[in-house]
This record gives C-alpha cells, structure tokens and sequence, in this order.
C-alpha cells in the first residue's frame, strides 16, 4: 500500500464546475473564464414532474462549484441547484459552492406583518441540508440576508462593473445625478453617486399590500434639467420603474437611463418598459433574458456580463486568496 506524508496531500485537488439549466450561457461564458470545461451531468424530468441527476464523472475530493439560477421557472431551478448539491455530496466531492448569480425568494427577508414567513431563511437552511459548504449570491435585494447562512460565502454586487460603464457615459451626460427607487436603496445609490462624483435623489413610494404595486409619491431632491440614472437592485414587472420614470419626467428631467443587476422582466414588463421615455436600459446577465423580450426594447438595451467577476472569485476562492482585494477592501 502507498503511504502519503502530510506535505504530499492537497486539501482540495482541481476545480471542477457543474450547471443547471437555469443560465447554461452564463456558466459557458464562467468556465471560459476559470478555463475548465463544464462537466457531464443529466439532468432529466420524469413524467410526474420529479427530477433525477446523474453525473458523468466522479467529483471525490474535488473543489466544486454549482452554477445555478433560480429564477423563472423558480422552482424548478430551485430543486436542480438543491439536487445536483446532494449528488455531489454523495459522490464524496470536497467542498461544494453554491454559485446562485440570482437568489430566489430575497424579498422575503423579514416577518414584516403577523403570520408570514422568512422564506430567505428556509432558502438559505434548505441550500445546507443538501450539502452545501460554501455560497456565492449577487446583489441580494437585503444585505440581512447573509446572516441566514451558518456557512462561509462571498456576496458580491454587479454594480462595479456597472459603474464602470456608467463612468464612460457620464461624461457625455448633462449634469447628471443618481436617482433610487425607493428609500431603500439609499445607501447603495449613495455609494453608486459617490463612485460616479455626482449627487444623489430619492424616490419616495409606499407600498400598500402584499401584492407587488406600490405607488410613487415625490421626489426627494433636484432633477429638473438634468440626465437621471435611475437605479434599482431588480426590476421585476416594471412597476415601479413605469411610476418612476413618469414621476421623473414630470419633474423636468431630461434623459433617463435605468440601472439595474437583476432583469427578471416578469410577465409583460419588457413591453411596458419598452414603451417609457428612457434613453438606456443597462443590466447585467445574471438572470437570462430570452431575445423576445430583449428585442422590445429597440436597441436600448446594454446586457454587461458578470462571467469575469465570477469566474475571478471562484479561481481566488480556490488558491485561498482574497476576494477583497479585487475592490481595494
């Protein structure tokens, strides 16, 4: 029998990456990045709906890390990620990483009201039953929502590669200033006005019920006769962007562009916002937009890909180095 002496034994061996089908263009673009294929894995639905992985090849002793969307279809996606992390976990895989570009159900974050429940929390519970050691989330809707995990993660944001971009069309922009969507999103917005030198302005709304209106009031600071970058973690099904852009207006400013990291674009908001008085809608990909709905926007649609910022975290995750330091933090 071969004996192995301690300085011989690696905690982990190589990188090997697995996806769902909740972003297949994304995890592409990742492991072009990271420079190690996908690997083999069937993903297969019953005719009663029930789920069944396989795997191609075996991930004993490997560092692996699950690329899975849950949003639409959100339950689906949901069970894949949870499935697929067992199965590893079964095939003797040394660490597990969850990587979740879009994290379903973080809006519900909080009991906010009698008899509700903190779905985030059972999301975050259910992601380490299946086997789970380590997470990686982008631009939660609460930032709380990290303390539901008991394991270790990385949560990062899409927006430096949007204030990025946002620096080279400032430049080009009339007294430009940031404006949230709600108050909410205040501290965010704060930071995204200081990166860009310009000032900040707040959209006051309240929302009502437990459906997804809410109705936009005033604005809170000067916009009239300046260019608005209006911005929001998500835009779900546009209602509050349609209320904000047309408060905007309303209130003297000139061209808007609308900021977000999360295009979930719900039933029919592609078209609703398709038909707003925007300059620029610009997102990331880390939720797949299909071309149907993309195409609604005109050519107004600028889609930043959050493949490099990935793929960078998983490589410095794995030789053990800091992330932070890719933020000067």
């Amino acid at each position: 029998m071969i004996q192995h002496s301690h300085r011989d034994l690696t905690l982990y061996r190589g990188i090997k990456l697995y996806a769902g089908t909740g972003s297949p263009d994304l995890a592409q673009k990742i492991a072009e990045y990271v420079k190690v294929p996908l690997c083999g894995r069937d993903i297969i639905q019953f005719p009663n709906e029930n789920l069944f992985v396989k795997l191609h090849s075996s991930a004993r002793g490997q560092d692996v890390y699950v690329i899975q969307n849950t949003s639409s279809p959100v339950h689906r996606n949901l069970m894949e990620l949870l499935i697929l992390i067992q199965t590893l976990k079964l095939d003797s895989a040394a660490r597990i990483t969850a990587v979740i570009p879009y994290m379903a159900y973080c809006r519900s974050d909080k009991k906010d009201q009698p008899r509700v429940p903190i779905t985030a929390r059972l999301v975050a519970d259910m992601l380490e039953v299946a086997g789970a050691d380590r997470y990686m989330i982008l631009d939660p809707h609460a930032g709380q929502v990290q303390g539901f995990f008991s394991i270790p993660g990385d949560v990062l944001t899409g927006f430096h590669l949007i204030s990025e971009h946002l620096r080279g069309l400032a430049k080009y922009m009339v007294d430009p200033v940031v404006v949230t969507v709600d108050l909410g999103f205040a501290k965010k917005g704060r930071n995204i006005a200081a990166d860009l030198n310009v000032p900040i302005a707040f959209i006051e709304k309240r929302r009502s019920s437990n459906d997804a209106k809410a109705q936009a009031l005033s604005v809170i600071g000067e916009v009239a006769n300046r260019d608005v970058i209006l911005v929001d973690d998500e835009i779900d099904t546009g209602g509050s962007i349609c209320q904000a852009v047309n408060l905007l207006k309303e209130n003297g400013a000139r061209d808007v562009y609308v900021i977000c990291v999360h295009p979930i674009f719900s039933a029919d908001a592609a078209a609703r916002l398709a038909a707003l008085p925007v300059k620029q809608f610009i997102t990331t990909d880390t939720v797949p937009l299909p071309p149907e709905k993309a195409s609604l926007l005109n050519g107004r649609l600028t889609v930043l890909s959050i493949a490099p910022l990935v793929g960078e975290v998983i490589l410095r995750a794995h030789e053990g180095r800091s992330v932070g330091e890719m933020f000067n933090e």
